[in-house]
């Protein structure tokens, strides 16, 4: 009998495996096909989080200049009031438009209100206050909508092993937003720079639909039914917060965590406060606001730089090892021994040591974490009650 005939493999490159998803490999567990989709995934998020920090950056001067301080706190509270205005309203909007056309469509939106603000701002109209309102709803906003977006297009488990990916894409993003609109600001100043800003949230409008065209189909989630989408909700996204018990834990998930981080920042600040005083008292010419600027200077670094590291080499395999739920349990492991060491050894030292571990664990593992809890839902509570959530 003739011998079968095997199909040769190319040596060094696994059949049906590309370049890019061998690389990938090694970061996560991926699977043929879903290489092309975790990248643009990656693009999307680093192109957001570049924008949304550039416009972050530029909020503070055109806010403060011959403005005090206090009007910040101002500014605050009109947030929260628009943002409890506008999430019935997004909820409203979202049943009655289909998901990309809605996602491309707020996205649009905001297109279009930065355009408006450049040419108030050319105009010599004072915008601060009313910009600044403006990017706390559109961050709330438009971050909320790409994790909704991703979590609605992959499946539990294609989501729980390319999420950590693709939030290494925000998270290079947001390392890189804000170094470069302090390198732009004084060569362009803050209106070029507003519409650098708009160039790179309008690149990411095709990336809506490229993003889900390119997931594999036994990767890919399936369309909500349009009942689903036409269930009347009069406050939207805070009533199936309210309605849903998993929505209600998840909430106040995010409400804990943010008191446990505040408290622990409180802290900080003030043994920072102490040191300060302490150096200056040692060596008197010193000037206060040097020493805390050096500090948090120092202390951010630290924290970005683990934050990368955990985020790129630690989350999928955690994720993997330990599951959803077994990493839920990290952030609040390292809060419990780290302030519990504090307690017995209140050193500053220690202080700054459980802060960044801390914090680095929040924004990586638990962020990622945090949104693969939206994998298992229906699109109405990913993109409406993940957005009165967040």
């Amino acid at each position: 009998m003739q011998d079968e005939v095997r199909p040769t493999r190319m040596p060094g490159r696994p059949s049906g495996r590309l370049w890019h998803e061998r690389f990938l490999g090694f970061f996560t567990e991926i699977r043929s096909g879903e290489g092309k989709s975790a990248l643009l995934f990656f693009s999307y998020a680093f192109l957001l989080l570049i924008c949304y920090y550039i416009l972050k950056t530029l909020r503070e001067p055109l806010l403060l200049v011959g403005a005090s301080a206090e009007i910040k706190s101002y500014a605050y509270a009109v947030i929260a009031l628009m943002l409890l205005l506008l999430v019935p309203l997004y909820g409203a909007v979202f049943r009655r438009t289909d998901r990309r056309q809605f996602i491309r469509g707020v996205t649009g939106f905001f297109v279009t209100n930065l355009v408006v603000f450049y040419f108030l701002g050319r105009a010599g109209i004072d915008i601060g206050f009313a910009y600044y309102v403006w990017v706390g709803v559109f961050g709330v906003a438009i971050i909320a909508q790409f994790w909704a977006h991703a979590a609605d297009t992959y499946t539990v488990t294609s989501g729980q092993r390319l999420f950590p990916v693709i939030m290494a894409g925000a998270t290079l993003g947001a390392l890189a937003g804000p170094s470069l609109a302090r390198v732009l600001f004084p060569l362009l100043g803050p209106w070029p720079l507003m519409l650098v800003a708009m160039a790179l949230l309008a690149a990411t409008l095709p990336l809506v639909g490229w993003t889900r065209g390119a997931v594999p189909d036994e990767s890919r989630n399936e369309e909500p039914s349009m009942s689903e989408k036409k269930n009347r909700r009069p406050f939207g996204g805070f009533s199936l917060v309210l309605r849903d018990r998993y929505l209600t834990l998840l909430a106040l998930m995010v409400v804990l965590l943010n008191c446990i981080n505040s408290t622990g920042e409180y802290i900080l600040t003030d043994f920072v406060l102490r040191y300060a005083d302490e150096q200056m008292a040692a060596q008197p010419g010193l000037d206060k606001g040097n020493i805390i600027a050096a500090f948090y200077g120092d202390f951010f670094f630290a924290v970005n730089a683990l934050t990368v590291f955990i985020q790129v080499f630690l989350v999928a395999r955690i994720l993997r090892w330990l599951g959803v739920h077994g990493a839920l349990v990290i952030l609040p492991v390292i809060a419990f021994i780290g302030y519990g060491l504090a307690v017995f050894l209140p050193i500053f030292g220690i202080i700054r040591l459980v802060k960044i571990f801390e914090n680095s664990a929040d924004y990586s593992v638990m962020n990622t974490t945090r949104q693969a809890l939206y994998l298992p839902l229906p699109a109405a509570e990913k993109y409406e009650g993940k957005t009165a959530i967040d």
